[in-house]
């Protein structure tokens, strides 16, 4: 017998009716008290954390249904020492029948960063089994939560058995936690926020069921535009790179330059800045392979930027030695909910696809097919998620 029914008894005991009347409220009220406290009685299923919906009948619950969090981490860059991943000190993960959503931090040389991580229940079982992992880098003023809720990836997860792995942006770093793209010192792979997501990425793959050869990148808007950067300095950690509504590798140096790249004027390419002494510009010569998704009415980042993301991939793959040219076909469709888009992919001589851009007709700067629970979202699709991990999982092992 639980609290609840001992209580009850003794109001019944006493000659009060707590099935009706004044006192079923009184009895309510008690009941809701000692559910919320953990000590039974409880007749309602229990509701979702803020953030995370409410699972309907046959759903799947896709994260936990409560909130991990831990004391924030110092930004200051610590002294040398191999890189380790470390858990938040305040709780132990939170767990849903769906799997773990984890929150940790990673120190090395290069800095400080909180991250999510998101093990479906396939990693538990996996022992010796490896499991691919895509790297979610969320955009300006959001979080892992909050691009997890979004973009539904670990939705996918549960179904195709894949760690999801979110960095999450200080706001000691950048103000409004935008990853810093425009930035030439996070541009290149010894230092700054490539060298510390890449150790990160390693970090994790090492004490985790993680396929080292099936790692991918992808990210939203300034988390796009670092996805991009990880392509060209870390090659040989990310087999594919998936940018939403980002720009191309180094298309800015500052601030003022990239305001200038999101407006869609390409100040990279001119001879020189005014006031600097080199061209600070940096080709991308990396071949990755790489799927792109962009609205066309998008005025925060203009949609050039992806078709110069496409751009540099397509010049990276022709510099390769013995490479017979890429074919590009091109498609137009309508989702169900009006979205209309245009597919283009670029496939190599073998058929594989290298580069695919989807082309998102009347759409703006919003993930596509993304959950209403995150920010930045456009539930009319397609589904950018979905696509881009077909895309991924496609490629051959980096």
């Amino acid at each position: 017998m639980n609290i609840q029914d001992t209580i009850e008894r003794a109001l019944k005991a006493a000659g009060l009716n707590t099935t009706s009347g004044p006192m079923r409220g009184v009895t309510e009220t008690i009941r809701k008290a000692l559910s919320s406290a953990g000590l039974g009685g409880a007749t309602e299923p229990p509701r979702a954390a803020p953030g995370q919906s409410t699972p309907r009948d046959g759903d799947t619950i896709e994260v936990v249904a409560r909130e991990v969090a831990g004391p924030a981490e110092a930004e200051t860059p610590t002294a040398p020492h191999p890189p380790v991943a470390k858990p938040s000190a305040a709780t132990k993960p939170a767990e849903t029948a769906e799997g773990q959503f984890l929150a940790r931090s990673f120190s090395s040389a290069a800095g400080t960063r909180a991250y999510k991580l998101y093990l479906p229940p396939q990693a538990a079982k996996a022992q010796a089994k490896a499991l691919p992992m895509v790297v979610m880098l969320h955009g300006c003023t959001q979080s892992a939560d909050d691009f997890a809720a979004g973009t539904q990836m670990n939705r996918l997860a549960d179904q195709h058995g894949f760690l999801v792995l979110y960095p999450e942006q200080a706001a000691s770093a950048n103000p409004s936690r935008c990853w810093n793209w425009f930035s030439p010192h996070d541009q290149v792979r010894e230092a700054g926020e490539p060298a510390l997501i890449a150790g990160m990425v390693q970090a994790v793959a090492a004490e985790q069921p993680v396929d080292p050869r099936r790692i991918y990148v992808a990210g939203l808007s300034a988390g796009a535009a670092m996805a991009v950067i990880l392509g060209q300095t870390h090659p040989e950690l990310f087999a594919a790179v998936g940018a939403h509504s980002g720009l191309p590798y180094a298309a800015a140096h500052d601030i003022p330059s990239a305001m200038a790249a999101m407006k869609g004027r390409v100040v990279m390419g001119r001879a020189h800045f005014p006031g600097t002494p080199e061209d600070p510009r940096r080709p991308a010569t990396q071949a990755v392979p790489v799927i792109v998704f962009h609205g066309d009415r998008d005025h925060t980042v203009q949609q050039s930027n992806g078709d110069q993301i496409v751009s540099q991939a397509l010049a990276a793959y022709a510099s390769e030695a013995g490479k017979n040219g890429v074919k590009a076909s091109s498609e137009e469709g309508t989702t169900d909910a009006g979205q209309r888009y245009t597919r283009t992919r670029h496939l190599a001589a073998d058929g594989r696809c290298l580069i695919e851009a989807w082309a998102l007709h009347g759409a703006g700067h919003a993930w596509s097919g993304g959950n209403a629970e995150g920010s930045f979202t456009d539930q009319k699709g397609p589904d950018a998620s979905a696509e881009m991990l077909r895309f991924f999982l496609a490629q051959p092992a980096a």
